[in-house]
């Protein structure tokens, strides 16, 4: 999967900018690395890479501000890192679009891991628990079309659309609407959503799957996504 993967990597710290691209480019990756985010903002929109890696903290233009200006432009995923595991650090990058986090320092092989994990889900955005629901008026397929009230899902064509008018989702929040659109009404934990969505075979943290509902709500309908406290989340019927 490395194989001529363009990594873009912003972190103005000049010994893990070094450290952590040699690691990467020992597993594959070409990895563009700049020291500031105006520079990093410069890189992604003349190389175009496949993913990138922000760091929260850098100068001219901070590593939010930068995914923000990335997710203007592009569905290409994001992983912010950050020097502390502050609940404001997390949640203003994935607030930013961010789809995923790694709090330094870290070991090269857990970010590779984990790099290849949300490569993974953007490789594979249907995902293997993404099958249309049988049965049912509520949600039932239509040529791959999933119905629930104004919401419509076309699972072949990787499309969203509420009261008719398309809704731009990332390549996570659409994995994120067809794991509860493949079983509607069905409460989901968020451990569950770690594992089908985010790829995680270890623990994570449960922040990610929160932001990221609440962000597809914004999209699709606040009362179309149900909380379940104490177990989690499931999709209305």
């Amino acid at each position: 999967m490395a194989e001529h993967t363009h990594v873009l990597f912003v972190e103005d710290d000049d010994v893990i900018r070094e450290a952590t691209q040699l690691a990467l480019e020992r597993d594959g990756f070409v990895v563009t690395a700049m020291p500031d985010g105006l520079l990093g903002l410069e890189a992604f929109r003349a190389d175009r890479p496949d993913i990138a890696l922000l760091d929260v903290m850098v100068p001219g233009l901070d590593g939010v501000s930068l995914c923000r200006r990335i997710r203007d432009e592009s569905t290409v995923p994001v992983i912010m890192l950050s020097a502390r595991a502050d609940s404001i650090d997390v949640v203003l990058g994935l607030e930013a679009g961010a789809d995923d986090y790694v709090t330094k320092p870290f070991d090269g092989a857990v970010l590779v891991a984990r790099i290849r994990a949300v490569l993974r889900r953007f490789g594979h955005a249907s995902g293997p628990n993404s099958a249309a629901p049988a049965g049912g008026e509520a949600g039932s397929p239509d040529g791959g079309v999933l119905h629930f009230g104004d919401l419509e899902i076309d699972t072949e064509g990787m499309e969203v659309r509420k009261d008719g008018t398309p809704v731009a989702l990332t390549p996570t929040e659409m994995r994120l609407l067809l794991e509860f659109s493949s079983a509607p009404g069905t409460v989901l934990s968020r451990d569950k959503l770690l594992e089908r969505v985010w790829d995680y075979g270890w623990g994570g943290d449960t922040r990610v799957v929160d932001v990221h509902v609440q962000r597809l709500r914004t999209k699709v309908g606040q009362d179309r996504i149900e909380t379940v406290r104490g177990f989690g989340y499931k999709l209305k019927a």
